[in-house]
């Protein structure tokens, strides 16, 4: 029995305060045996994970079914805890959190806690995910009308290269220093800061063709880059309330409305073009807001979305607040080891393995990432010269293979049941280097059948780089672990955004002076070169990971 004043709520807490619970007698029959732990400065010591001499620490494990565990000796207090009980969510409290000890010496009393299933407040989560989708919105949904913009600016290639790059050239600005401030002053302070400029960066843009200089519409871009720089918070928040081993699927459901953001949103873009499109004899009269037309559409629909989410990360999201915690963490002797190696010197002392492996990471996000911006660079311009397309339907077909991707997603914690995550990442690039390898084999004329387009969008867009990017984000997360992520995260996310600057402009230099095909073998090696690291450092990957 349970006696405590707050009431029982559904979830699977495993970070509710102990000093909530008093005795439990529940029938053993009924829920399972009862396990002893040891209560010593708010902090939970887990006898599972101690050593020989019994020091422990740590939230009770959900996995352990059988088993009685007793607390060392010099006990403060000892509560007798039921683990099966804990895991169905029968004992749960939110109204004292926890302080949990974590790796990097930080604990956390929090009103969005870690269950030992999922997530105790959805509704936070789900905000969070709706940033991450707004984030890769401001770039998805220009993607059907940013070359015509370019081409009404008197622009080419090479400007388009300059356009996309200074999109992720704003993200790259902020990315750890929105990190670095998520930890400081909380997630939701960083949110709204970021999505208020956001917000400001659709207003500048929907007002390029009325400037009508190619400068105001990269600074209008770098605008929107520093609004959506949020990825390394918004992920770190997820890896912060979110049980590693389940870890891998959340993260795949975040990168999933983050990868329709990108890919899906061409939908609107789009439909966009369809409505509010006019004839080629009256493209000179075309001006920005407040005309309504195919290129200021997109940006006041951005403007809306950014008002949303402004309103609800003010009235509804509930932040993470940070505490120091007493005392020292225990590792267990697997922990030790792990650390160990982790920590063991390599390139003439320089670098740590766990520091190499990080760095690895980073240079694989920007690897993968590279070749999509080039898509995304020179999607439009690669249908109508290679395939006689028209900006629309190539639009729809982009959105429809990202679309696929992101259901594909919501499955990706079935697939991270039967593979490990440098499994997937290795398959994902393989399946990705096969969709643009495909593009290499075309004629250099418009009369190539749809299919072919099709088919490396699918390989691309809805196999290959979704599943190697979401299982590289987790990788990432696991070899963190369970110190705060914000800064790291932003910075791996900066890997990213430096390659979504570089990737663009090279493309667009390429294309100039040879031909598309010649930057596709490029591409076709970089990402090989990524699955050669992948294979070669898959056992020390997967010893930080686990």
């Amino acid at each position: 029995m349970r006696d405590s004043e707050a009431q029982p709520q559904q979830g699977n807490d495993v970070s509710a305060p102990i000093s909530h619970y008093d005795k439990f007698e529940d029938d053993p029959s009924d829920i399972g045996r009862s396990v002893s732990f040891q209560l010593k400065d708010d902090y939970i010591l887990h006898p599972s994970d101690g050593d020989a001499n019994g020091n422990v620490t740590g939230p009770p494990d959900p996995e352990m079914k059988s088993g009685d565990y007793t607390t060392p000796k010099k006990s403060n207090t000892t509560e007798i805890i039921n683990v099966e009980s804990i895991a169905s969510g029968a004992l749960t409290d939110t109204s004292t959190p926890l302080h949990r000890d974590d790796n990097d010496g930080f604990s956390h009393a929090v009103s969005t806690v870690l269950t030992a299933d999922g997530i105790a407040d959805p509704l936070s989560f789900k905000i969070n995910c709706f940033i991450v989708f707004l984030g890769d919105m401001s770039r998805g949904i220009f993607f059907p009308t940013m070359w015509e913009l370019v081409q009404h600016l008197n622009g080419d290639q090479v400007l388009l290269g300059y356009v996309i790059a200074s999109f992720s050239f704003g993200r790259m600005l902020v990315l750890p220093l929105f990190g670095s401030w998520s930890t400081k002053y909380g997630y939701k302070w960083t949110l709204q800061i970021s999505t208020l400029i956001l917000l400001i960066g659709t207003l500048l843009l929907a007002q390029a063709l009325t400037v009508g200089k190619a400068w105001y519409l990269i600074f209008a871009n770098i605008v929107l880059g520093i609004g959506s720089g949020t990825l390394g918070v918004t992920m770190a928040y997820v890896s912060e309330v979110t049980p590693k081993r389940k870890r891998t699927g959340y993260i795949a459901w975040v990168t999933a409305v983050q990868y329709a953001g990108t890919t899906a949103t061409p939908f609107i873009g789009s439909l966009f073009v369809v409505l509010f499109s006019k004839n080629d004899d009256d493209d000179d009269d075309i001006r920005g807001f407040p005309e309504i037309n195919e290129f200021t559409a997109p940006a006041l629909f951005m403007t809306f979305s950014s008002s949303l989410a402004l309103f609800l990360l003010t009235y509804y999201f509930e932040d993470r607040d940070r505490t120091k915690p007493t005392g020292d963490r225990k590792l267990s002797l697997r922990q030790r080891h792990t650390e160990e190696v982790a920590n063991s010197p390599i390139c003439c002392g320089f670098f740590t393995i766990r520091t190499l492996c990080l760095l690895g990471c980073m240079s694989m996000n920007a690897f993968t990432k590279g070749p999509m911006s080039c898509f995304e660079t020179l999607g439009i311009e690669f249908a109508e010269s290679r395939f006689d397309m028209h900006r629309a339907q190539a639009g729809l077909t982009v959105a429809t293979t990202g679309l696929l991707g992101a259901s594909l997603l919501m499955g990706m914690g079935m697939l991270s049941q039967r593979f490990n995550d440098i499994q997937l990442t290795s398959g994902g690039i393989f399946l990705f280097t096969l969709g643009i390898f495909i593009n290499t084999q075309l004629a250099q004329n418009d009369e190539n059948a749809h299919w072919k387009y099709t088919l490396s969008m699918f390989f691309c867009y809805t196999i290959g780089y979704p599943v190697c990017h979401t299982a590289l984000v987790g990788l990432f997360s696991k070899i963190l672990g369970r110190r705060p992520q914000g800064t790291l995260q932003g910075w791996f996310s900066a890997s990213g955004s430096i390659a979504r600057i570089s990737f663009p402009i090279i493309a667009g230099y390429v294309v100039s002076n040879r031909d598309i095909e010649s930057l596709f073998y490029i591409l076709v090696v970089i990402l090989l070169s990524s699955m050669i690291f992948m294979v070669a450092f898959r056992r020390v990957l997967t010893l930080l990971a686990s």
